[in-house]
């Protein structure tokens, strides 16, 4: 098959994944904290994947394939979650322009990477300046997409002038250099990459898509709902919950479409054109959800730099689409 082919399915994957984005902010802010949020919104995951591979139980794994399969196969959704948890807990510190841009930016060179040097049973493809170069395109896209904010308009130009003072900006109140945490957050936002290339030869080694998918998640949810069971303070109070409305503990679904279509297409088309056109079809809709006001985003016009991002992450797909 044409990998081109399977280019609209990734691009509605990248849609979806911007929608349950915006759903989760929801649903952080009717549960207010953060891990138990996280929890509510995987464990619908886990059900419907359980369900579909109880439906439909074939094909089984073999012993070969198990025995091949790499230790760290079954921790891809774990590896992609470091971000939401980076999102989680950074995002009000750094703000969400810098977080965003950062984790976008260290996804796309990684799987540049990825498919270069032909890590994690990608096929290598060696060293081609074409796709780098739509990557530094997407890059530099990504920045002027996510340097507009809606508390603050463009970042970048606030950072400029705030210069010694930032300590009354954004890191206020935490007593810690925002600059800080950037290698913690380019670090998750590679492990995002990192996670969809595991995440496919976890698909490889246990043939059933469906019972690959539910190996992926479970761990996650494993892992939030024990943190919450750590942590599980601060509790929603009966007003936040009776705010929250019905479709926003769906919101992991919609995100799990990418991760699915991640298990499903990423040996074919390769890491870089798979997490270019997640990214670019996540970021276009997260710039028309901002625009419009949907889904209880505060309104961001899409102005001349977000337009111009956008634009720039189009031209860079298509280098490392077509090269």
């Amino acid at each position: 098959m044409n990998a081109a082919l399977l280019y609209p399915f990734i691009i509605v994957a990248g849609c979806l994944q911007a929608l349950g984005n915006s759903m989760n902010a929801q649903l952080r802010g009717c549960l207010v904290n953060p891990f138990l949020a996280a929890a509510i919104s995987f464990l619908p995951i886990v059900f419907v994947f359980a369900t579909l591979f109880l439906v439909m139980p074939t094909p089984l794994p073999g012993l070969d394939g198990l025995g091949r399969m790499p230790w760290y196969a079954p921790l891809g959704g774990l590896a992609g979650a470091v971000a939401v948890f980076g999102g989680l807990a950074l995002v009000d510190k750094v703000g969400a322009g810098p977080f965003n841009g950062l984790t976008l930016t260290a996804n796309i060179l990684t799987s540049l990477a990825l498919d270069a040097l032909g890590l994690f049973g990608l096929q290598g493809s060696g060293f081609k300046p074409m796709p780098w170069l739509g990557g530094l395109l997407m890059a530099v896209g990504v920045i002027f997409i996510a340097r507009v904010t809606p508390d603050k308009g463009p970042e970048a130009g606030e950072g400029a002038g705030a210069g010694a003072g930032a300590g009354e900006g954004a890191d206020a109140g935490h007593g810690l250099n925002p600059k800080l945490l950037y290698p913690f957050i380019v670090v998750a936002g590679a492990l995002q990459a990192i996670g969809v290339a595991w995440n496919a030869q976890l698909r490889t080694a246990l043939t059933n898509p469906w019972l690959a998918a539910l190996v992926s998640f479970l761990p996650v949810v494993f892992t939030f709902v024990l943190v919450f069971l750590l942590r599980p303070n601060p509790l929603p109070r009966r007003e936040d919950v009776a705010g929250m409305r019905w479709w926003m503990p769906l919101a992991g679904l919609t995100g799990a479409v990418a991760v699915f279509a991640g298990l499903l297409f990423v040996d074919k088309v390769g890491a870089g054109a798979f997490n270019g056109l997640l990214i670019t079809a996540n970021l276009l809709t997260s710039v028309a959800l901002d625009h419009f006001g949907w889904i209880g985003m505060k309104q961001v016009r899409a102005g001349p730099a977000r337009l111009g991002g956008a634009a720039l992450m189009v031209a860079g797909i298509a280098l490392i689409s077509l090269f």
